[in-house]
């Protein structure tokens, strides 16, 4: 699994450069050849030249085999001052999100807590707490749709937004 999330995090960063976005692939792991350690101020630093930061390996780079991706990746974020996490799913199933009780369309923005609340999610529920605690809102959308993967980037409406807010609409 390990090496699964690094090879992933080195084809994304393949496909980005391949289009002129600068990136930097860090991990946990030790793997100077492929990747950077993570250092949280080489991070900072690679973002404020304009580089795309990729977190990778087991629990997004954190090296801790008992922390998921999703978990991770909020940790990450909040060390970075991230303005949001970015949950692309496979499906569009809701986005991840627990189903209305009328069987209406999927939810366009939901709070932490009504999500807390309803119990289910396809993002780990530690994940959405850290994200919560540290005020980053969550986009959770369908990662297999074309064209989403740049509209979430953009800040376009795209799946669902967890935030504090959270109309539910």
């Amino acid at each position: 699994r390990m090496m699964a999330a690094v090879m992933n995090a080195v084809l994304l960063q393949a496909s980005l450069e391949k289009i002129g976005v600068e990136t930097r692939v860090q991990t946990a792991l030790m793997m100077q050849e492929v990747a950077e350690p993570y250092i949280r101020r080489r991070a900072i630093r690679h973002l404020e030249k304009g580089r795309v930061v990729i977190f990778g390996g087991t629990g997004a780079g954190t090296g801790n085999p008992l922390f998921t991706t999703d978990t991770a990746a909020a940790l990450r974020a909040s060390e970075i001052n991230a303005d949001v996490v970015l949950k692309g799913v496979i499906g569009d199933d809701e986005y991840g999100c627990p189903p209305r009780s009328n069987g209406s369309a999927p939810f366009e923005h939901i709070s932490f807590r009504e999500l807390a609340a309803r119990g289910t999610s396809k993002m780990d529920m530690t994940a959405i707490t850290c994200c919560e605690e540290n005020n980053i809102p969550v986009v959770i959308f369908n990662m297999l749709e074309p064209g989403n993967m740049s509209r979430a980037i953009c800040g376009d409406q795209v799946g669902t937004l967890v935030d504090q807010s959270g109309r539910i609409t």
